[in-house]
């Protein structure tokens, strides 16, 4: 690197911590979220970020840190936009935060990955019920997997009792730090439902659930920072204004929550202007040259959303004057002809699209997607995933069709009808801006 290269460098320190676990399930959202709720509550400024497509555990997550929370993805993004964001995160933080996906070495690339890359040490939640010395023994073998990744330490979630704590503490070797037990309590548990946490803003009781898990960490670990990290800065091209001007109305409520911060920036960058309105309650379509439909739980509010036709005719306007709309999973849905719900309930809804969805009890279909995408300038790819419980009855044939990085079966199709581009999948702006305008482009 020339010697200018090297000036044009700027390094910014931070303490930070990657929260992963031998498996799903082990509450690693429960555990970020209390971290971020304990040193917020102390005065620091938290930046926590979440590995991996998510829409659901953010939500907990920014509310334990009173700030937007992003996502840190090496396949949806790329590695330069996550070492931007957390340069940039450095600059304004005490502690920066971020939540692994699955298990700390599931998939590719995993959280693993993540934290190697960038020299992050990784924090190990374990859910110890049931286990006394075997969880000494489970963390070294997260720790020593792999040798070039620093696990900084453990903590033990679900125990039974301070005894308990005690024993799984004392069994550590001095390698690994003891950061903490949580309590095999109610109190602490953040409920599910069929695609992941309930939304944070529908627990009634979240502030209270935090600050019990934050005291009991506390309370078991003290509140001492883990250590200063360097992180480079990394300039990543600003897109070009290819929407300056252009209007687009945002579908954000109840059932139409799915929205990555990172793609409402991309958009603005891109130079539209955001009009965002609710399906659930709006009658009226706000003026604007093209929408953005993003998933949600649209099979939670069927009743509402069938009941709004006048709304759903201005959106059918807004198809028959050639507008763009680009629809995502429970935005697709909300512009079919009707949606079944696993109760057998059949409720008509915009009928834009020519297919009908059904609801099932189990996914359908669950993975990161690569698409390529056909537009007026050439074939283009846009990164994303797809995490649902429906399925779509159609004679449309798919203008393109997704794949998933890690071999599994989930091959979503893109249908286009008209200026309306919809799929099961959900987009990752930051990874094709330009792609994204020429969709939402008048």
């Amino acid at each position: 690197m020339s010697q200018a290269g090297e000036a044009a460098v700027s390094v910014r320190s931070c303490p930070a911590l990657l929260i992963s676990a031998p498996a799903s399930g082990q509450g690693k959202t429960t555990v970020t979220a209390a971290l971020a709720r304990l040193h917020t509550r102390l005065g620091r400024r938290v930046r926590v970020f979440k590995t991996g497509p998510d829409f659901l555990d953010p939500m907990i997550l920014s509310r334990a840190c009173g700030t937007e929370v992003y996502q840190l993805d090496l396949f949806m993004g790329s590695p330069e936009q996550c070492k931007q964001l957390l340069w940039q995160a450095a600059g304004e933080a005490d502690l920066i935060l971020i939540e692994g996906v699955m298990g700390l070495f599931d998939g590719s690339p995993c959280s693993a990955d993540l934290a190697e890359l960038f020299g992050i040490p990784v924090l190990a939640v374990i859910d110890a019920g049931g286990m006394a010395q075997t969880f000494a023994a489970l963390a070294m073998g997260l720790a020593g997997y792999r040798s070039s990744l620093e696990v900084s330490g453990v903590l033990a979630n679900r125990v039974g009792s301070a005894g308990h704590a005690q024993m799984l503490q004392q069994a550590l070797p001095d390698s690994l730090r003891w950061y903490g037990a949580l309590p095999r309590e109610q109190a602490f548990e953040l409920p599910s439902r069929h695609l992941g946490l309930v939304q944070g803003s529908e627990i009634e009781d979240l502030d209270r659930r935090l600050d019990a898990a934050a005291d009991a960490i506390a309370d078991s670990a003290g509140t001492d920072l883990p250590p200063a990290v360097a992180f480079q800065s990394q300039p990543v091209p600003v897109p070009q204004r290819l929407l300056a001007g252009v209007r687009i109305g945002v579908a954000r409520d109840a059932a139409f929550s799915f929205l990555y911060p990172a793609n409402l920036d991309c958009l603005r960058q891109l130079g539209a202007e955001l009009e965002f309105f609710s399906p659930l309650s709006d009658e009226q379509l706000p003026e604007v040259d093209s929408l953005y439909l993003p998933g949600g739980y649209p099979e939670l509010h069927l009743t509402e959303l069938g009941a709004n036709w006048g709304l759903m005719e201005q959106v059918q306007v807004h198809y028959r004057q050639g507008k763009p709309i680009m629809a995502e999973c429970g935005g697709m849905l909300w512009l079919c002809e009707s949606l079944t719900a696993l109760s057998g309930e059949r409720v008509e809804l915009c009928g834009v699209l020519p297919a009908r969805a059904k609801m099932h009890a189990r996914f359908t279909a669950l993975g990161l997607q690569r698409l390529a995408l056909p537009l007026q300038q050439g074939i283009e790819e846009l990164r994303g995933h797809s995490f649902h419980h429906s399925s779509l009855d159609t004679e449309l044939e798919p203008v393109a069709i997704g794949e998933c990085p890690n071999g599994r079966r989930a091959a979503e199709p893109v249908y286009r009808v008209g200026r309306l581009t919809a799929s099961y999948i959900h987009s990752y702006f930051p990874s094709n801006p330009e792609a994204v305008a020429e969709v939402l482009r008048p």
